[in-house]
This record gives C-alpha cells, structure tokens and sequence, in this order.
C-alpha cells in the first residue's frame, strides 16, 4: 500500500531547495560505476553511468534528469542507490552536452527529444538482463512520457514513471517566468546561456553568441536558441509539438505520473487532462506537498519518492516475470 507522505517542510520552496542540495550518494565500491559511451550518429554519443547489482538482476532502470542537470543530480543517486540494494541494474543517462559532455554531442538536447533515450532502451533491451524501466524527472520526465506515448504497445519497457513533469510546456515557462519564481528562472537561463558559450567555441557553425545578454526569459531563449536549432521555428511551435500531455492518450504500458499539487514550477492544473481518467495504463499520485522534486518526508526513510516507485516497479517486475514463467512452460508443453 501507498505511504502517506508527511512532509519534512511545508512551504514548496524550502522542499524544492533542499531536495536539490540534499546529500546523496551511490555506494560506489559496492556498486561500481561503468562510464558507458552509446553512439547515436556521427557527430553524437550519450555518456551513461551504469551500475549493476551484486545479484542477478531482477531488471534495469534507466534515468533521466531535468533541465540543465545531470547523471549526478541527488535525486537520482539516492533512487538509484536503493535500485541497487533492491537488486536492479541501473543506468543514469546524460542527455546531450550534459555531465561535461559538450565534446562528445554536437548540439544540445530538447524538452522533447526522444531518439537517444530509444537508441539506449534498445541497446540495453539486447543483453536481455530483465525487464527495462524508464524514470524522468522534471524535463526528464516529459522525454520519458513523450517516448512511452510513441512506442504505444511496444514491449521495448515494462513501465514508465515521470515526477514533476511539465507535460504542457508553455504553462510551466509561463510559470517558471513568474516574479515569485526570479530565483529559480535566473539559475536556469544562467546555465542555459553557459552551455551556448561553451558550445559556441565547439561549433561556432551551430551556436552564435551574438544577442545572448539581451535574452532575458527562457520562453526568449528557446525562441532564439533552441526551436531554430531544432528546425521548430518558434518556441510556441516546439512547446505545442514536443509537449507530452498530447503523448498521453498513446500510452499502452503502466505509467505511474508523481507530483505535488505545490510544485511552484508546474501547475498543477496541467493535470487536468482526460487521459488521466479514460487511459486505464495511467496511475496519477499527487500530494498536496513536494514543491518541485522535493519529496523529503518528515519520518524515515527521508526519500519518499524512491521507496514508493520502487515498490510499483517491484510488482511489475514480478508480474512481468511470472508472465514470463507461464509463457515458457506453456511453450514447453
């Protein structure tokens, strides 16, 4: 059964920050870290941090991070770190020029590229090391719920979890671009207008610093940045196409969707949509808490978050692999 989640603060932005600032870490010598390079073209590879383990697998888990974050962020160390102790392999992805990886990728990433998290989920799918399930964060969870909608009744995962998700892109800038949220839209476009400096003297064919100072919201810096690069146009065009609330209704696998109902960065009116109600492989959990990935309870154990999606993949998992056992004897007979 679902624990109730009791908060460790109540304001959202005190969770928010101090879910990112939280120690975590990865026991790395009972776990040890593969740095895994998956070509994806010519001109692209994704670095992922694989660890496996001291058990069979009972599966693997792939992750995806936020905006401007990284295989490092805290919220995938802790995740992963009980993924493993419960027995599953676990892949910690770098999306393009992520995790000082500007010199193997080309260009950047978008909110709704999906293409290199396929090419990996394939690859990792070849060894046949259990079931594969994806879980996005934030911006991560968007790509993770977008692919899951595209790959429709594929057997490709097993299941999908997206927390704090902007599934409707143009609200959550909106939302991001409030005066109430300065702290956290500048953190961003700072990062963001870094990456196109760092990527300038990389690919000066590509990225262009020139009226970089004047951008002054992330709705401009996308508008100039990144729906061109992308071929999008606008920033109204590559929010309306890549967005994954339309990806929903498409979605045939079991997907679990966590967030808070005080996330200051999604609103949660963007929930509000019908798939949620008439798509029987949706599983929606929002708690009147959390801020933006800051699900830190007030009792132990302090991750929430981790616990209560690891129980989901669990069952699944054994579903999956008494499905499997029956098909096998079934087979056999």
């Amino acid at each position: 059964m679902q624990q109730e989640f009791r908060p460790l603060f109540r304001n959202p932005h005190v969770l928010t920050i101090a879910g990112n600032f939280w120690p975590r870490k990865i026991d790395a010598r009972r776990f040890p870290c593969r740095r895994k390079q998956y070509r994806i073209d010519a001109t692209t590879s994704i670095l992922v941090l694989e660890h496996q383990p001291d058990i069979d697998p009972k599966g693997q888990i792939v992750f995806l991070h936020g905006l401007e974050g990284s295989a490092s962020a805290g919220y995938i160390q802790s995740f992963a770190q009980e993924a493993l102790v419960r027995g599953f392999g676990v892949h910690r992805a770098n999306f393009r020029t992520c995790g000082g990886t500007e010199d193997i990728c080309e260009t950047s990433y978008h909110s709704g590229l999906t293409s290199d998290t396929r090419t990996i989920l394939e690859k990792i799918a070849a060894w046949k090391r259990g079931p594969i399930f994806l879980v996005g964060f934030s911006l991560g969870g968007n790509v993770a719920l977008k692919l899951t909608g595209e790959l429709g009744q594929s057997s490709l995962i097993a299941g999908t979890c997206a927390v704090s998700t902007p599934i409707d892109l143009a609200r959550c800038v909106r939302c991001i671009d409030k005066p109430t949220n300065v702290l956290y839209a500048r953190r961003f476009l700072d990062r963001l207008k870094s990456r196109v400096k760092r990527k300038s003297a990389l690919s000066p064919h590509l990225y262009s610093t020139a009226d970089l100072d004047s951008v002054k919201t992330i709705w401009e810096f996308d508008d100039r940045f990144t729906a061109p690069l992308f071929g999008f146009g606008t920033a109204a065009t590559y929010y309306a196409t890549q967005s994954a609330a339309q990806f929903l209704d498409a979605i045939r696998i079991p997907t679990l969707v966590i967030c808070a109902k005080d996330d200051p960065l999604v609103p949660y009116e963007i929930y509000d949509q019908p798939a949620f109600h008439s798509n029987p492989a949706l599983t929606l959990i929002a708690t009147d808490h959390g801020g933006h990935l800051g699900f830190l309870s007030r009792r132990l154990p302090r991750f929430w978050l981790d616990g209560v999606v690891l129980d989901w993949i669990g069952a699944i998992s054994s579903s999956s692999l008494a499905s499997g056992n029956a098909e096998r004897i079934a087979s056999a007979k």
